[in-house]
């Protein structure tokens, strides 16, 4: 049985992966060497990926595909995406495709607005807190100005201080409401440095304040941190084209497809056990972009699913329409990026996926990958309702399942044959892959 370890950090890469391997796995030495596979053989771009967290001990990686063909506002972009799952890409591809000959899809940035929070507690009356946090706004500024100071030489910096009464929620809570433009930066580590000055102004300045009954020590600081809930930090992308432009299917016409199409979002709106899956699909295309390009999906996915669930209940992050003739597919979402700062100037592939993008600031960055996840899922619901989703994902994931059991090259390209015309289940390919083995 495994035993606590002490300065495990402070032991070198192959001290860690040794004892990992000894204590914790059932093949010490396969374990070792599996590890030191996927080490880079260029030591100094090791020694990078080393540093980002702590303890590294190997690389994991994921593939770095790319979905050529996206006109977006009359541009062409290749998308670089780092992910796993089989079907992504190649369904981000196809809607690229399919929508780039009826004018491509059209975005817009709706702000740029980002949150952070100063949290406190205070138990005397409000409108004593009210008018000090009014007064003291001012220095609240000049204390923080070393910090702005160059992000407001690019146009950005604080916008806005408020106070916010949230005693309805919990005895005493109230907060400094924070909002922030950060131009092509994320901002994470901006907002958080400011936000923890106001809370040193807030409590320097609190002592013995006329407006909060001469208390020595009248609010209490519980924390200082930004939000990843941008609601305020917006995006919208379109699609749109005349209903009978929409390519038959299936055996049906535009129109029905149109009807379906706008159907089966309408049903994510309203029932959340399908809305989940719904945009989960959004989120393989833009978690997708989002990695390749050195952003935080887990802010994104967080900020993204808070949205969808912002009425109250949780719906699409999608909508659709026929009007007039015209067949409409939107997607609007808040996405807090950057292209600037982080791993954006550290990783080597990072660089590369915002090079292929043309080196976008930030705004040009949440359309690209606002688009990326409307591609993605206008090619899920227009599969769903026509041929069904597991015919193209099942055929993308057949050599996963291929490599799973072990196929040769020659078995891979027989079973890949086959199924051109067969529909793909895990129990047909083992036959079908038993069979080729029986043959003589």
């Amino acid at each position: 049985m495994a035993q606590p370890v002490e300065g495990f950090s402070k032991r070198s890469k192959d001290e860690k992966i040794r004892w990992l391997a000894e204590n914790y796995t059932d093949y010490p030495e396969e374990t070792q060497r599996l590890l030191k596979q996927y080490w880079n053989s260029d030591a100094q771009l090791q020694q990078l990926h080393d540093e980002f967290i702590e303890n590294t001990i190997s690389n994991f990686y994921l593939p770095l595909g790319v979905a050529p063909n996206f006109l977006i506002n009359g541009k062409l972009y290749a998308i670089p995406m780092a992910i796993e799952e089989s079907s992504v890409v190649a369904a981000a591809s196809k809607a690229a495709k399919y929508w780039g000959c009826r004018g491509g899809f059209h975005a817009e940035i709706l702000g740029t607005e980002k949150i952070g929070q100063v949290h406190f507690q205070y138990h005397g009356p409000k409108k004593g807190l009210q008018s000090f946090i009014e007064a003291i706004t001012p220095q609240l500024l000049q204390d923080a100005e070393p910090i702005t100071r160059n992000m407001e030489k690019r146009g950005g910096g604080v916008t806005g201080i408020e106070l916010r009464d949230r005693t309805d929620g919990l005895d005493g809570y109230y907060q400094l409401h924070c909002r922030f433009e950060t131009r092509d930066a994320m901002g994470a580590n901006f907002i958080n440095s400011c936000l923890e000055q106001f809370a040193t102004t807030l409590l320097r300045e609190a002592g013995n304040h006329p407006d909060l009954g001469g208390e020595a020590q009248p609010i209490e600081v519980l924390m200082s941190i930004l939000s990843n809930y941008t609601p305020g930090c917006l995006v919208r992308a379109e699609v749109r084209c005349r209903v009978e432009e929409l390519e038959a299917e299936s055996g049906m016409e535009g129109a029905e497809i149109a009807s379906r199409l706008v159907r089966a979002v309408q049903v994510a709106d309203c029932e959340p056990y399908r809305a989940v899956t719904h945009n989960k699909g959004i989120m393989n295309g833009i978690d997708a972009v989002v990695i390749a390009t050195g952003n935080d999906f887990r802010a994104v996915e967080a900020g993204v699913h808070a949205y969808a669930a912002r009425s109250g209940s949780y719906r699409s992050l999608t909508g659709a329409e026929c009007t007039d003739g015209m067949f409409r597919f939107w997607i609007e979402l808040p996405l807090a990026l950057g292209t600037v700062g982080g791993l954006t100037q550290l990783h080597p592939l990072v660089k590369l996926g915002l090079n292929i993008l043309g080196n976008p600031g930030a705004p040009e960055l949440m359309q690209i990958v606002a688009v990326a996840g409307l591609a993605q899922n206008f090619a899920a619901v227009r599969s769903l309702v026509t041929t069904g989703i597991q015919r193209g994902h099942m055929k993308m994931h057949l050599l996963n399942i291929l490599n799973q059991l072990g196929a040769t090259e020659a078995e891979k390209t027989a079973v890949v044959d086959y199924f051109r015309t067969h529909t793909v289940s895990h129990s047909e390919v083992v036959a079908r892959l038993n069979a080729l083995r029986q043959m003589p």
